[in-house]
């Protein structure tokens, strides 16, 4: 408070003051929102500026321009007090506070983020040229489904030309007596028609082989086998293709947001999942991973590790009839990594949750799977998905506009772990409360019927009461507080009854 009165003049200097690192920006942002005042003061234990609208004080000031200073001090005190929280807001607001976006592991449509670099064995690809060739994207596989062609006919038609050459045929087109390999070729332009034609067997019947070439003969036979061959594997590798159904999985759709409600009393993840198409995904098959990296206990930090999520791979509940859309459950449960998540961690974690949809097409019998994320932004905390069927006249009616919708439902805060508690220690109370509420009965009866002995022997002499016999403590009776060490004395007639 010393330098609570201290007065600075104006000046760009006065500007940066040192203060505390934690309130670097809100002294900065309060210096030029009050950089228009006339003087200001520092004040070491609020930690921020305090501006007045007074000028150079001078010697002599009466009371009311000292007590309009002190109105105008406190009312600046509550502005800056309040300034924290107005700050706060702005940066929600224009998004300076929020998280980095996480970069996604699989997006929305399935497709993986992952960038293979630095490989140096390529010859791989080679040995699974098939493989490669499929997994080709449409412009080159286009391209090397022409060039293949291309290259044979022009290849064999090199070879048709150079026989001819070296025969001599080209030097007795004119002469009738001359029997050429093949007839009618005078040139690379007919003998590469010759190849498309040998190749394609198209046989125009104009440029025919004769029996007076045996190297034209053989040529010929090595040209269908090979032509068959490549006519095979480019046919094969475009029918195989075109038949891929990777654009299946387009009608197969998922939620945009995962949900976390309560389900019979307790925690579930969901999502939605459904199929656009009436023809059925046979054995669809569902599978969840939490995409999350750790570090383990011997400081091995692993990115991205994979963690499984159930979603009823032990009941069977993961096996899918996939005729309309299903929400498919996680139970957060002591297996789960949920397990120990709240709201509140929700809001803070950052985690990625992979699901994939695998099945049989019905119409080709190939394979089929559909992929999707959720990351921790895109999961509600205290929702739970819009009902999407109605019964029509003979038939269920699906509505799709409801596919993404959700509702908001009452759900406890806290986590899994933390409500098996609570409901642990309120069952556990429950059982003690009615035990010692039938112990207190039981100890009622005893006592009535021990007077009612005593009352029988005092009347008659040969008459002797119920006897009472004190049973042994337990060990969960010795683990047990003093108010909870009820009924361990019981009848013997109450022993028989029972």
């Amino acid at each position: 408070m010393a330098l609570e009165n201290s007065v600075f003049t104006l000046s760009p200097e006065s500007l940066s003051l040192p203060v505390v690192e934690k309130g670097k920006v809100l002294v900065e942002e309060a210096s030029e929102v009050m950089v228009s005042t006339g003087v200001f003061h520092v004040s070491e234990e609020l930690g921020h500026v305090v501006t007045t609208d007074t000028a150079h004080p001078s010697a002599n000031r009466s009371w009311k321009s000292k007590l309009a200073e002190r109105q105008a001090n406190a009312a600046s005190d509550e502005y800056v007090k309040k300034l924290p929280r107005v700050m706060e807001k702005e940066r929600g607001r224009f998004g300076w506070a929020k998280r980095r976006k996480r970069q996604r592991y699989v997006e929305k449509n399935g497709r993986c983020n992952v960038s293979h670099g630095n490989m140096r064995e390529t010859y791989r690809y080679l040995t699974d040229i098939f493989t490669t060739l499929v997994d080709l994207n449409w412009r080159c596989s286009l391209f090397v489904f022409v060039m293949a062609y291309a290259i044979t006919w022009l290849f064999f038609g090199a070879i048709w030309y150079l026989i001819a050459y070296l025969r001599g045929d080209l030097d007795h087109l004119e002469d009738e007596t001359w029997t050429p390999c093949v007839n009618n070729v005078n040139g690379f332009i007919s003998a590469f028609l010759f190849s498309i034609e040998t190749e394609t067997t198209i046989g125009y019947g104009y440029r025919v082989i004769t029996d007076q070439c045996p190297v034209g003969t053989m040529l010929l036979l090595l040209q269908a086998i090979l032509g068959s061959m490549v006519n095979a594997f480019m046919v094969g590798c475009m029918f195989v293709k075109i038949s891929q159904p990777n654009k299946r999985a387009e009608t197969l759709v998922f939620s945009k947001n995962a949900v976390i409600s309560l389900r019979d009393d307790k925690l579930c993840l969901m999502f939605r999942v459904g199929d656009l198409r009436s023809s059925h995904i046979v054995g669809a098959n569902m599978r969840a991973k939490l995409i999350k990296s750790k570090q383990t206990q011997e400081g091995e930090f692993i990115p991205l590790d994979q963690t499984d999520i159930s979603v009823g791979f032990e009941t069977g509940d993961d096996r899918l009839f996939l005729v309309s859309p299903l929400v498919i459950s996680h139970e957060i449960d002591h297996h789960s990594p949920f397990w120990d998540m709240s709201q509140g961690q929700l809001e803070k974690d950052d985690f990625e949750m992979v699901v994939i949809l695998e099945g049989m097409v019905e119409a080709t019998g190939m394979t089929c799977q559909a992929r999707s994320s959720y990351l921790a932004d895109e999961v509600q905390w205290g929702h739970r998905f819009s009902p999407m069927m109605s019964l029509a006249e003979g038939f269920f009616d699906i509505d799709y506009g409801a596919f993404h919708q959700t509702l908001e439902v009452d759900t406890p805060s806290c986590s899994a772990h933390e409500l098996s508690l609570a409901a642990a220690r309120l069952e556990a109370h429950l059982y003690w409360s009615i035990s010692s509420k039938l112990d207190e009965e039981k100890w009622e009866g005893s006592s009535l019927t021990n007077q009612s002995g005593k009352q029988l022997d005092n009347g008659k002499g040969g008459v002797v009461g119920p006897t009472f016999i004190v049973g042994e403590i337990t060990r969960i009776q010795e683990q047990s507080g003093p108010g909870e060490l009820n009924g361990c004395v019981t009848t013997d007639q109450s022993e028989s009854e029972a």
